[in-house]
């Protein structure tokens, strides 16, 4: 028997021939990555429990094997899936079978084990009138909240910097190639790891051994940052150096099996401002200003420009109804479902793919625009939109500087425009993917780049060169706009060299001194700048976890492979 096979009947042995896939078919929704990217793996394997997570990572080491972790596989950067193929044995360790949340200090922080979800979190935080680090997006996608602390995702939250903390347990394949537990979660849980994940899966401790001085559980410096709006630097980006601790930023580089954040009061009595201009240093200053002389942040404070809300009320409309339909609680059931209904058409090839998009885009068609008719006229007479959330104390401090800064043109939305207008900036994110799949034959790809402006660039909407718009059947911009932080997709024409255009992008990007990533890893889309990729090559010296990520060396050791 081979080395792979062994390999293969060792996972087979620790979590069970039902848990661990090997053929092409069954592996390929593990291979494949949520936007772009795929590649090969001898094995998927989903262990069911902690201890169970440690043997099969452990046997992978053993064998000398590529190890791969993932989570809900929502990562828009490939980095939660494997890439081409490697010079060694390579498996993916799915940890989505291994649920569990514990609710500790009256729910003011939350342990969560690999394969509880941010939609899960903010359920059983509900009842407590708490809720996690991110509310929107990822939430309603069944993204994990160890995936999230992972990437360092940053969230739409002006108060709320990226996601971190520094108390998690995981392994690492150490120096001289052994694997070993780290417990960094501030719990006494005992000493080997057997004993350790057993009794933390088990909830198996006592007050007492929980040291509430151990470490921080979110990154409560960000107001102050978000604040420096005549500052130089990102407010938030994925290779920020002081936000690599452990688990937070590690992408993959590690395997984890719980972290410990900190929860938030829900926010109550929020109102809703829509905001229209056809003037971006205008809308800069309303930023600047009001990061430097409001009294306390906004919620949220979301931007959308107007040929995105066109895309998005079209090719988005599908989406916007059925979480208006059904609600954020049935959308993870929803997701699976349609996964399944597509992966079952893929085989029938005179069927197009994915098909659901196909059958849902046009029975889209046929339902009414569900858009407020104060939105659409704003989207007749404003070229740039913005959604800002606040609470009902900063109402009056809040439409002073509106009426400053945009007379006539801003109004506070009833409570059913409010959740339109929010449910259709939720729906852009992905309207972009719908088109390129609708429009496959007239589309090469879709570039999308999350990117952190400086704070203090007040030119934050962007002029490209005329060899680069000529490709371009859409440019698609939106997001956190305090922040300074925006998502660009570009979709390119059939035939257009969309590798060249996106070595130009970033190289106006690196002149500008935006960073980027802002919000995702950097997968194997983007290199690591050197702080994070001295971080990788600390977290995982031998480059047993995730190689290629961040675009280092994929071979052992960090050799270039063959």
């Amino acid at each position: 028997m081979s080395e792979t096979g062994a390999l293969v009947n060792r996972l087979i042995s620790i979590a069970g021939r039902d848990h661990v896939q090997t053929d092409e078919a069954a592996t390929r929704p593990y291979c494949t990555g949520y936007r772009s990217g795929s590649g090969r793996v001898a094995a998927v394997v989903h262990p069911g429990t902690l201890v169970e997570l440690w043997q099969c990572t452990r046997a992978a080491v053993d064998a000398g094997a590529v190890i791969v972790p993932q989570a809900a596989n929502t990562g828009l950067t490939e980095g939660s899936t494997p890439k081409g193929e490697y010079e060694r044995p390579a498996v993916a360790i799915n940890s989505m079978r291994i649920k569990g949340l514990q609710l500790i200090g009256d729910a003011t922080q939350a342990i969560a084990l690999p394969g509880a979800t941010l939609f899960e979190l903010t359920h059983a935080l509900a009842p407590y009138g708490r809720e996690p680090h991110s509310v929107i997006g990822s939430t309603s996608l069944g993204a994990s909240v160890v995936g999230g602390v992972c990437n360092n995702s940053g969230g739409a939250l002006c108060r709320r910097g990226p996601a971190y903390t520094e108390l998690a347990i995981y392994a690492r394949v150490n120096e001289q190639g052994e694997l070993e537990l780290i417990n960094e979660l501030g719990i006494d849980l005992g000493a080997t790891p057997e004993e350790i994940l057993e009794r933390l899966e088990r909830g198996d401790y006592r007050p007492e051994d929980i040291d509430w001085h151990a470490g921080k559980a979110s990154d409560d410096g960000y107001p102050e940052i978000i604040r420096g709006a005549d500052e130089p630097g990102a407010a938030r980006f994925n290779n920020d150096p002081r936000l690599l601790y452990g688990v937070s930023g590690s992408a993959g580089k590690v395997m984890v099996f719980a972290v410990r954040l900190d929860t938030f009061e829900q926010e109550s009595d929020v109102r809703t401002y829509y905001i229209g201009s056809n003037d971006t240093g205008q809308m800069a200053e309303f930023r600047a200003r009001f990061l430097r002389e409001a009294t306390k942040l906004p919620i949220t404070a979301e931007y959308l420009h107007r040929e995105l809300f066109d895309v998005a009320r079209r090719y988005g409309k599908d989406s916007f109804l059925i979480i208006k339909t059904l609600g954020t609680a049935r959308l993870p059931k929803a997701f699976a479902l349609k996964n399944r209904i597509d992966g079952f058409f893929r085989r029938l090839p005179l069927f197009p793919a994915p098909f659901t998009d196909h059958v849902l885009q046009r029975l889209s068609r046929l339902v009414p625009d569900p858009l407020p008719a104060r939105v659409v006229e704003w989207r007749d007479r404003f070229e740039h939109h913005l959604i800002l959330r606040v609470n009902g104390d900063m109402v009056e401090e809040t439409e002073a500087f509106l009426n400053d800064c945009f007379p006539d043109a801003w109004f506070r939305c009833t409570p059913d425009e409010a959740e339109r207008a929010m449910l259709h900036r939720f729906a852009a994110a992905g309207a972009g993917v719908r088109y390129q799949v609708i429009h496959d034959s007239e589309v090469e790809d879709i570039l999308a780049l999350d990117i952190a402006l400086a704070r203090n660039d007040r030119d934050w909407f962007e002029t490209l060169p005329k060899s680069i718009t000529d490709d371009l059947v859409h440019r698609l911009y939106y997001g956190h706009f305090f922040c300074n932080v925006f998502h660009q997709d570009y979709v390119f024409r059939k035939g257009a060299d969309v590798a060249a255009h996106k070595a130009k992008m970033l190289e106006i990007l690196d002149a500008r001194g935006a960073e980027y990533p802002a919000e995702h890893n950097v997968g194997h889309l983007y290199p690591a700048k050197e702080p994070l990729a001295a971080f990788y090559r600390r977290l995982d010296p031998t480059n047993t976890f995730n190689p290629g990520v961040g675009k280092l060396p994929r071979g052992e050791n960090y050799a270039d492979a063959s």
